[in-house]
């Protein structure tokens, strides 16, 4: 039976089912933006840092750099920082030599040795001691490692991708993290936008963790209807890709839509209506009624156009209303008849793509 120490340094190595790109990437116009940087990082020798949110999908964007570069025949190693006991993550990571501290029995490898001519993935970096991101930033800069107790130097021959859910910039600026490290490690970042921020895409990963749901639990559960997509994609998703796993297992494992209705996990914001009182103190109730309407007309149309894209028709069917009455309340709320265009802040010769049709 293998040690506690050898079951810590298996490497990441098993087959990995990937998603399919189209699910993965999405149509959203922020996640294709991701797709072409990846597309132009993936082949070059250089360190990757992923940024986003917790549940945003970085490992498994890793692992799509991974397969698409040189190094997709070798190995794929992950380093969970926060998951390794400081004391131990050195030896974790640089491997040692048999006798270097008290229970070495044996010499081992660290990850970075196991990780030759693949992909070492070091996830939430944020989280490693100052003293190692010393010692990481010094490998980084020559090529070389040593082993703990050992003197002889190992060239390090491995793509190296960094992640994490914490803003950097700030880590430094407390003295969490240390400024040369960080520009080093950020030769080429990416960005995974929160789901709030790709809801375009929320259909399409649906159906896809259904299908792997009802495959995992052995169980049949029905496609998902337009209804239920639209109120998947009006949710802020506060736990991002990550929730939305928990709640799809939720409606396969129960059978029923009113998994989606009766479990909802997005905290409840207090009503601020935000209504005006008369110079003189009193409290209108009936002028107070009309401007709370309008603003929850406001937040309903608004909703209802971003999880139909703008697409005013399909909107005024959704809420039951006339075609033109959409438009009259479109202009009575004050929102813009057409969606929003984006500024487009990606790689040099991006443009945005135009907006959907409005009908």
């Amino acid at each position: 039976m293998a040690s506690a120490a050898e079951a810590r340094l298996t490497p990441t190595t098993q087959a990995v089912e990937l998603p399919p790109e189209n699910v993965y990437f999405g149509p959203s116009e922020t996640m294709q933006m991701v797709r072409q940087r990846v597309d132009r990082a993936a082949a070059l020798n250089v360190p990757i840092l992923i940024l986003g949110e917790s549940g945003t999908g970085k490992e498994v964007l890793a692992r799509f750099i991974h397969e698409r570069s040189p190094w997709r025949e070798g190995p794929f190693v992950k380093v969970n920082c926060p998951a390794i006991p400081g004391t131990l993550l050195e030896s974790e990571l640089f491997g040692f030599q048999k006798g270097s501290f008290t229970g070495a029995n044996a010499s081992k490898p660290g990850r970075m040795e196991l990780a030759q001519g693949g992909t070492l993935f070091m996830d939430e970096i944020a989280e490693l001691e100052a003293s190692l991101q010393a010692k990481l930033l010094h490998v980084l800069q020559d090529g070389h490692f040593t082993r703990l107790g050992d003197h002889e130097e190992k060239a390090v021959d491995a793509r190296v991708i960094c992640a994490t859910n914490r803003k950097l910039q700030q880590e430094i600026a407390q003295g969490g993290f240390r400024a040369d490290l960080f520009y080093r490690i950020n030769v080429i970042s990416i960005t995974l936008p929160p789901l709030r921020e790709r809801r375009d895409d929320i259909p399409y990963l649906a159906d896809y963790l259904r299908q792997q749901f009802c495959r995992r639990f052995v169980r049949e559960a029905a496609p998902l209807t337009r209804e239920i997509n639209q109120l998947l994609q009006q949710r802020d998703w506060p736990g991002n890709i990550r929730e939305l796993e928990n709640c799809i297992a939720r409606y396969v494992i129960l059978g029923s839509e009113e998994a989606f209705h009766s479990e909802r996990t997005e905290e409840k914001k207090p009503l601020n209506f935000g209504y005006e009182i008369s110079e003189d103190g009193n409290i209108p109730l009936k002028r107070i009624a009309q401007q709370v309407t309008r603003r929850m007309e406001h937040d309903l149309i608004l909703k209802v156009l971003q999880a139909n894209h703008w697409n005013r028709r399909r909107a005024a069917e959704v809420l039951k209303i006339s075609y033109r009455a959409l438009l009259y309340k479109v202009r009575q709320a004050g929102l813009p008849a057409k969606r929003p265009q984006r500024k487009m802040d990606g790689l040099p010769g991006m443009q945005s793509r135009p907006a959907a049709s409005a009908d």
